[in-house]
């Protein structure tokens, strides 16, 4: 089990933006959570859900609303081909044509359609899986990388085992509409800090309590002045997000998951002259954290508003694709 430090509140103001590898090292110790579930642990943060989480969560179902947190996977998606990333190709096998036709061999006049996507698994609404990042080499819970991911798939913490753990309690911090509220969105390369997120919480009252085993979900509002046909630079491009500094936050609060509607997580450019994503590089394979990105929340945020109810029944199940370091998702909020 790796030696840590005791997590704490770390300022935007101590971050000396040349010195991202001290920083990172000292985050690294501070939030690890290595042989915390033991040796052989491959769900990380996940293992705060338990049965009593979930059974709290399901007493927040009231009016059996359902909204949907995902966007759409089609051709007119985010993506712009960075490191192989496209937007799916939806190609169909059998048509109402084919069927019209009599060319699908069938007997007695039925027909029928089929279809098939091809995607890169983290092209839209996704989770990043605990074999997606690595520090230095080393991934989730002490294991070397290259006995974790091999050209066969994450042969140990695999998308997979989390199949029937994304179910618990949600939160909504509106972020955007708390520190913006004449426009609900924050600009890009705002860095939520911890301050800003315990601000929230106060402000939009005792449902946003956040604590061990919610999901909790950060709206920026980027994803409100960005779409289909103007998606711009969202993919890798500037954007809101967490700041490097909330890592401690994340660390003592014990979520299980942090999703939010952007591209990347946490606040682009990032916060050091030469660091790329830094806090992912902390969160996931040290502190053992799922992270969610693209989201869509605006329906869900507009509810919480007019309601001033911030919590909710949440399941995310990822796909159970043996192997995967991610996967595609339609998390569903019920209300």
């Amino acid at each position: 089990m790796r030696e840590t430090t005791r997590s704490r509140p770390l300022h935007s103001g101590d971050l000396d933006r040349s010195a991202a590898e001290r920083h990172i090292a000292e985050a690294a110790r501070a939030c690890s959570n290595w042989g915390r579930w033991g040796a052989d642990d491959v769900l990380g943060t996940l293992n705060f859900i338990n049965t009593e989480k979930r059974i709290q969560a399901a007493g927040l179902i009231r009016e059996g609303r359902t909204v949907s947190l995902a966007l759409r996977f089609d051709m007119d998606g985010p993506q712009k081909g960075w490191r192989r990333r496209t937007n799916p190709v939806h190609t169909m096998l059998d048509t109402g044509t084919d069927a019209e036709r009599g060319m699908q061999g069938f007997p007695h006049g039925i027909g029928g359609a089929d279809d098939v996507v091809a995607m890169p698994l983290q092209c839209s609404t996704q989770w990043d899986g605990l074999g997606h990042i690595f520090d230095h080499g080393w991934a989730w819970n002490g294991r070397r990388a290259g006995e974790v991911v091999t050209s066969d798939g994450d042969l140990v913490t695999g998308i997979e085992h989390a199949a029937d753990t994304l179910v618990s309690r949600g939160v909504l911090l509106d972020l955007g509409r708390h520190l913006h509220p004449e426009t609900g969105e924050l600009p890009d390369g705002h860095a939520i800090t911890e301050g800003e997120i315990e601000g929230c919480i106060e402000a939009q009252g005792v449902s946003s309590q956040v604590g061990r085993g919610d999901i909790l979900l950060v709206r920026t509002g980027q994803l409100s002045r960005v779409g289909p046909g103007a998606w711009g630079d969202y993919a890798g491009g500037p954007a809101p997000g967490l700041s490097f500094t909330t890592a401690s936050w994340l660390h003592r609060s014990e979520v299980a998951a942090v999703a939010t509607d952007t591209w990347g997580f946490e606040v682009r450019p990032n916060e050091f002259d030469q660091a790329f994503q830094p806090l992912h590089q902390v969160c996931i394979p040290n502190m053992g954290l799922t992270i969610g990105e693209m989201w869509n929340l605006e329906e869900l945020a507009r509810i919480c508003a007019d309601t001033g109810r911030y919590e909710f029944f949440l399941a995310a199940p990822p796909l159970p694709i043996t192997g995967a370091v991610g996967s595609p998702i339609n998390p569903i909020a019920v209300l």
